[in-house]
């Protein structure tokens, strides 16, 4: 398994991952002989049963899981200043996992032309989908018709802008609306539950289109239709809504959040709509994802 790079956003520099799990991930999705054999062996019972995925988060719901926390804070260097509550509050693992945090800790940016980052995650982002040669890999790129089950949503956006949002283990895992919007009613799309971390998608970039989704369509008076689309990965079994359907949201406000494990969020413009920030479409060209916080800027109106 070849290391991860991102950019921090922050810094400006490139940065390694350290990889949660990163030995269950070589294991699964490496390309050893070992590695095809056992993902032969066992992806499919692992990504696609659900009493696996329920046993598993059974347990970072138990007391049993609280001991956990202190040394994953400690190993991932999470900055407990901005959590809302104190560390000690949390009754298991689960409970830090979807933590709140301060809102003084990702201030929004007010501007109403401005789209903003709806997560702590990395990045990577494009401008119009049918000119992009491949998402992780050149020349592998999933079907939007697939991705999204309706064949007048995939044309519509199938010349539109894109942005692909992964949240690792260690990340805040609460998402949050980008623009001022309404919403419609969420519709879940059942799928397996299958890595979303590079390694494997690189592997598979299908995975995104097979997991288990939700997809939100949100109208706004400037940035005309978004799709918001949450994707569950291994062991996030459960994508949680937290707002009300059909009433206004203010940028920033909370739309839901995953229980443990990785996942991802996609995001879907119509035509012409966002000019994305240059720093994101820079690394995007290189394949490189910017780890960027809630908040942050993600692009204007065109």
């Amino acid at each position: 398994m070849n290391d991860i790079s991102y950019i921090d956003r922050i810094s400006g520099k490139e940065v390694v991952e350290k990889v949660y799990g990163k030995a269950f991930i070589k294991a699964l999705y490496g390309a050893s002989s070992f590695s095809k054999i056992l993902s032969y062996l066992f992806l499919p019972i692992i990504s696609g049963s659900n009493l696996i995925s329920f046993l598993w988060c059974s347990f970072q719901k138990s007391r049993l899981s609280k001991s956990k926390i202190k040394p994953f804070i400690k190993t991932f260097h999470i900055d407990c200043s901005e959590f809302r509550d104190p560390v000690d509050s949390f009754n298991c693992f689960n409970d830090f996992f979807i933590r709140h945090l301060k809102q003084s800790a990702r201030p929004i940016l007010p501007d109403v032309n401005r789209a903003i980052l709806p997560a702590d995650a990395r990045y990577l982002v494009y401008d119009n989908i049918a000119s992009v040669d491949g998402f992780w890999v050149k020349g592998y790129k999933f079907s939007l018709e697939e991705l999204l089950l309706n064949q007048a949503l995939a044309k519509k956006y199938a010349a539109g802008s894109m942005v692909i949002a992964r949240l690792a283990p260690v990340d805040y895992h609460r998402f949050h609306f980008p623009i001022s919007c309404t919403s419609e009613t969420p519709l879940l799309m059942p799928g397996k539950l299958y890595s979303v971390n590079p390694t494997a998608l690189k592997k598979d970039i299908h995975i995104l289109s097979r997991n288990k989704r939700m997809l939100t369509i949100l109208h706004s008076d400037n940035f005309g239709d978004v799709l918001y689309i949450e994707v569950g990965a291994t062991n996030v079994g459960s994508i949680h809504q937290t707002f009300n359907v059909g009433k206004h949201h203010a940028k920033g406000e909370e739309k839901g959040y995953f229980s443990f494990g990785g996942s991802c969020l996609i995001l879907l413009f119509e035509p012409g709509k966002i000019q994305f920030d240059k720093d994101l479409l820079n690394a995007s060209s290189r394949k490189i994802e910017v780890l960027g916080k809630l908040g942050q800027s993600l692009g204007t109106l065109r």
